[in-house]
C-alpha cells in the first residue's frame, strides 16, 4: 500500500491518499472503511443520453464519484472490496444522493476522509504501508488424498489452491492402484506449489501432514525435480520443511505454526508474534488463571489496575457499526499502551485470530494475580 498524502487535522479530522498495490491491501483497506466515512475514487457508470428525436443511447463513463459510505462487502478469497453509499458531491453524471457501488482496485488511488481518525485506524495505515510485511510464509497442509496450499501474510491466511483425490485402499497383492493413485495426487500438488508459491517472496514452505506422508511427498517431489531438471524446486530446496501436523485440514496450521522449529524459520514475521502470544495466553489460563483474563469486561477491570502486560485483540472488533462500541476497544488499545502494555491486532482471517475470536476477541496476560471477578460484582458494575 502507498500513502500518497495525509492531511489530518489535530482533532483527528481529514483525509489520506491511499493507493493498493497488492490483494493483501484490500484487507486493510476493508479495516480502515468504516460506515459513514467519505470514499472517493474513480469508477464507470451507466449513463443514458436522450437526442432531440427522442431516442434513447446508453454508454459508460469512467468518472470520479465522492459517496458517504453505508455498506462495505469484501470477498475474502477474490480480494475484492466493494462499498455502497450515496453520492455528496455534484457531478454531470450522477445526481447528488443517488446510490452507487465502489469497486476499489489495484494500482488505482482513492481518498478516503473521516471525522475521527483514532489511533489504530491510524497504525492500520503504517502497518499497511510497511513493505517488510508481505506473504513470505508458505504451507502445504496435507494427508493421503487431500492438501490445502496457504499462503500466510502478516495480514491474512490465503487459501490458494484445495486438493482432493481418491486413493483406493491398498489389497493383498494388488497395490499398483493404490501408488498409482497417490502418485497422482502427488504431482497435483507440486503442480499447485510451482503455480502458486512465489520463491522470490517466500522465505520458508512448510510441508506439514500426520506420520509418513511428508516424508514420502519431500523425497517423491525433488526425485522428479531432478529427473525433470525443475530448477525451480532444486534451487529451493533449502527453504522446504517437513513439521508434523494433526490432519490435512486447514485448522491444523494453527499448531504448525506453534512448532519451535517453524518458529524459529519464521521468527520475524508477526504471524508468528500472533501465534506466540495466544499459546502464552492459554499456558497461562492453565497454570495462573488469576493472571490470564479474557472477556471485555474483565479486561476492562484488569485494565482499571494497571495490570496488563499483553493485549490480545481482533481487528473484527474494530469493525463494529456502533461508534461508541468502536471507540471503548480503542480507548482500551490507548490505555493499555499509556501504560507501557503491549497490544497485539489479531487478523480474524489467521487461524490465531479465528481461535482468539471464540474466546470473544479479547483476552489479556496480566504483570500480576487479580482475583476474578465474581458475576455479583460485574452485575453491581454494569448497573453502575
Amino acid at each position: 500500500m502507498k500513502l500518497l498524502s495525509r492531511d489530518i487535522d489535530k482533532n483527528g479530522e481529514g483525509g489520506v491518499v491511499l493507493m493498493p498495490e497488492e490483494a493483501e491491501d484490500m484487507w486493510h483497506a476493508y479495516n480502515l472503511v468504516a460506515v459513514g466515512d467519505t470514499l472517493r475514487s474513480t469508477t464507470i457508470r451507466k449513463v443514458q443520453t436522450e437526442s432531440a428525436t427522442g431516442s434513447v443511447a446508453s454508454s459508460k463513463v469512467r468518472t470520479t464519484l465522492t459517496i458517504a459510505v453505508e455498506a462495505i462487502d469484501f470477498d475474502t478469497q477474490a480480494c475484492v472490496l466493494r462499498v455502497k453509499g450515496r453520492n455528496i458531491q455534484e457531478n454531470q453524471y450522477v445526481k447528488m444522493g443517488a446510490y452507487h457501488t465502489l469497486d476499489l482496485e489495484l494500482n488505482r488511488k482513492f481518498t478516503l476522509g473521516k471525522h475521527e481518525w483514532d489511533s489504530v485506524a491510524l497504525d492500520r495505515i503504517e502497518l499497511a504501508c510497511d513493505p517488510t510485511q508481505h506473504a513470505d510464509l508458505a504451507a502445504v497442509v496435507m494427508q493421503e488424498g487431500l492438501a490445502h496450499i496457504c499462503l500466510v501474510t502478516a495480514s491474512m491466511t490465503l487459501l490458494r489452491a484445495k486438493i482432493e483425490v481418491a486413493i483406493p485402499r491398498k489389497r493383498k497383492g494388488q497395490c499398483a492402484q493404490h501408488d498409482k493413485g497417490l502418485t497422482r495426487f502427488y504431482d497435483q500438488v507440486i503442480q499447485a506449489i510451482q503455480r502458486h508459491v512465489n520463491f522470490d517472496v517466500v522465505k520458508c514452505v512448510l510441508i506439514a501432514s500426520p506420520g509418513f506422508v511428508k516424508d514420502q511427498f519431500s523425497e517423491y517431489m525433488f526425485t522428479q525435480a531432478q529427473k525433470m531438471d525443475n530448477k525451480l524446486l532444486l534451487e529451493n530446496k533449502s527453504k522446504f520443511l517437513s513439521v508434523h501436523s494433526s490432519s490435512g485440514h486447514k485448522h491444523a496450521l494453527k499448531e504448525v505454526l506453534s512448532d519451535t522449529a517453524v518458529t524459529a524459520r519464521m521468527a520475524d514475521t508477526k504471524a508468528s508474534g500472533e501465534v506466540r502470544a495466544l499459546d502464552d495466553f492459554y499456558q497461562m489460563l492453565q497454570n495462573d488463571p488469576n493472571r490470564a483474563f479474557y472477556g471485555l469486561r474483565h479486561v476492562e477491570y484488569a485494565n482499571e489496575q494497571q495490570a496488563i502486560e499483553t493485549l490480545l485483540i481482533t481487528d473484527e472488533l474494530f469493525r463494529a457499526c456502533d461508534v461508541s462500541t468502536r471507540q471503548r476497544y480503542v480507548r482500551l488499545v490507548d490505555s493499555v499502551k499509556e501504560c507501557n502494555g503491549e497490544v497485539k491486532i489479531f487478523s480474524s482471517l489467521h487461524v490465531s485470530g479465528e481461535q482468539l475470536g471464540q474466546l470473544t476477541g479479547v483476552a489479556a496476560i496480566l504483570r500480576f494475580p487479580i482475583p476474578e471477578l465474581e458475576d455479583g460484582d460485574s452485575s453491581s458494575s454494569d448497573e453502575e
